[in-house]
């Protein structure tokens, strides 16, 4: 197997892989938001949607890595927006949550999507956080706007 085609079925693999997480998104948003109207809070809901997520990580981590130590040197030498991403976490999930019951599953993914998409083009972009820079280009463009008259297209029909 060459070197290509190697990259390319490691490439189809991950794409799958997202997919497969990408599947994930709906049904935790749709499970969450039941549980806001068990626990009758879209922020409680969040709050037990997180405690059991990092329960699993705590397993996980002891499982595959055998310890939860972790160097505490390399914190004030860090970025200080690479300690952001778990608030980040909670504006998904508790938007979800409530925008799920007014929009539906289908509009909540999509609109949420198109958010992820248009940001992400930005990032690849400007290189931002360190990230491998892919300059916005007319392909890319005609995409996010194919994404936002599917948006429309739901939202109306």
């Amino acid at each position: 197997m060459t070197i290509n085609r190697k990259k390319y079925l490691f490439t189809s693999i991950l794409l799958i892989w997202g997919l497969a997480a990408g599947m994930v998104s709906p049904v935790q948003t749709s499970i969450n938001t039941q549980l806001r109207y068990a626990v009758r809070s879209p922020f409680i809901a969040s709050l037990i949607s997180f405690t059991t997520g990092t329960i699993i990580l705590a397993l996980l981590t002891l499982i595959i890595d055998h310890t939860m130590k972790m160097d505490w040197r390399i914190v004030p030498q860090a970025p200080k927006w690479i300690w952001v991403g778990g608030m980040m976490g909670v504006i998904f999930v508790t938007s979800n949550i409530l925008l799920l019951p007014v929009l539906g599953s289908a509009l909540t993914v999509v609109s949420v999507l198109c958010g992820q998409m248009t940001l992400a083009m930005a990032v690849d972009h400007f290189g931002w956080f360190g990230v491998q820079q892919h300059k916005l280009n007319w392909p890319r463009i005609t995409g996010l706007t194919l994404m936002i008259i599917g948006i429309v297209l739901i939202q109306h029909f």
